[in-house]
């Protein structure tokens, strides 16, 4: 299905679904039931999608390995949030909808972006300074919830998030306007 898209047109469409994995905030901020049930379900959906779109781009003999297990960090991240919608769904499994995502898709989520920063940088698809900011980015969030962990927290951990946001959002706009360099001229 997704063999045959332009260079151009993966690129949009993964910047496109990088931008629509963030509706997942939409119940945190809303608390509308019916629209974090779609948006939960939109979310898990664009994340699972993001390394099908990137598999041509990403399969090489040196990153074989690197990609699968991005791709299986992505796809438990895109199930979790898609069991996120489905617990909203279902008055009793409401309650744990949120711990779904502050125990366990957390690190699945840090997991699939050291991954896919590392590949980004290692097939040059887009410039190497983005794909060094998400990887630090993904480092940074690790370290607040290694923190969190030890029961060490203050308000200013919380800034260790807005690396990775601005730069998926940013990497997001990139794909849509400028798109990934053509693995050919790498």
């Amino acid at each position: 299905m997704f063999r045959n898209l332009s260079i151009r047109k993966r690129s949009a469409t993964v910047g496109i679904m990088i931008i629509l994995a963030y509706a997942m905030l939409t119940y945190t901020i809303t608390n509308n039931l019916v629209l974090g049930i779609v948006t939960d379900l939109i979310a898990g959906f664009a994340v699972i999608l993001i390394p099908v779109l990137m598999l041509p781009l990403f399969a090489t003999d040196e990153t074989r390995g690197l990609n699968l297990a991005y791709m299986g960090a992505r796809f438990i991240e895109g199930g979790l949030m898609v069991a996120g919608g489905v617990m909203l769904a279902i008055p009793s499994l409401q309650p744990y909808r949120n711990s779904i995502y502050e125990f366990v898709h957390i690190w699945f989520f840090i997991a699939g972006a050291i991954y896919f920063y590392i590949l980004l940088y290692r097939t040059r698809i887009v410039p190497p300074y983005i794909a060094a900011w998400g990887f630090f980015a993904a480092l940074a969030l690790l370290l607040m919830m290694v923190l969190n962990m030890l029961s060490i927290s203050s308000p200013f951990l919380a800034v260790l998030v807005l690396p990775i946001v601005l730069n998926e959002l940013y990497l997001a706009i990139w794909l849509m306007l400028k798109g990934f360099r053509s693995p050919a001229a790498r």
